[in-house]
């Protein structure tokens, strides 16, 4: 058994994951794992109770959450280069925590139609969407990346989010936004994650075609 397994599905976050696990170089077994049936089910449950994707398990320890593998594996593969000095750890954990949850959660219930109202803004982390989004075009603005002087996890992370946002149009086209994520989508490491799950996804969408009648 792999040192390190990736439980996954393609057509989830477990994209980013995908993206990082390639940027680190290291080998990794992947198992998929269907939505309605095997991620929900043991022995997955076991690893992840909350019965979603993805997770890794390294040396026989869980991690889950997007933002906190990507942050595990640029500890545990310090060879890889993807964790800033001490000096710029600040940026790093502040902009990818924020993204983890301001702004996943203001453009997620946004997504779906729904936001708080301006007497209930208090009771989130990230008071209104409007607010989230122009927080992290400040962060962004006049940088090449977010952190350091250098790509870092904190960048695949946030430019994960932000080329998913455009692609999906839950955030304005502006320069600042597509620049970054196409600079930081420009990586040999992002181009091999999305061609082994754009394969992936094609085989699932296949095997769900129906068949003809004979």
């Amino acid at each position: 058994m792999a040192e390190l397994k990736f439980y996954t599905n393609p057509m989830s976050r477990g994209q980013t994951i995908r993206w990082m696990l390639e940027e680190v170089g290291e080998p990794y077994e992947t198992e998929i794992l269907g939505y309605g049936d095997s991620m929900k089910a043991d022995p997955y449950l076991a690893i992840n109770p909350m019965g979603k994707v993805p997770a890794i398990v390294h040396n026989g320890h869980v991690v889950t959450e997007v933002a906190a593998i990507c942050c595990y594996l640029a500890d545990a593969f310090p060879q890889a280069g993807l964790a800033p000095g001490p000096k710029n750890r600040s940026d790093y954990y502040r902009w990818t925590f924020f993204t983890s949850g301001p702004i996943e959660a203001a453009f997620s219930n946004k997504a779906v139609g729904w936001e708080p109202t301006p007497e209930r803004q208090r009771m989130f982390g990230y008071g209104n969407y409007d607010l989230a989004i122009a927080t992290l075009e400040k962060a962004l603005e006049g940088k090449q990346y977010i952190a350091s002087d250098r790509f870092s996890a904190a960048d695949l992370f946030v430019g994960a989010n932000v080329n998913y946002m455009l692609e999906f149009k839950l955030l304005e086209p502006k320069p600042v936004f597509t620049d970054y994520a196409a600079r930081m989508t420009d990586r040999d490491a992002y181009r091999r994650a999305k061609e082994i799950d754009g394969k992936l996804i094609a085989e699932m969408q296949a095997q769900q075609q129906p068949q003809p009648a004979n």
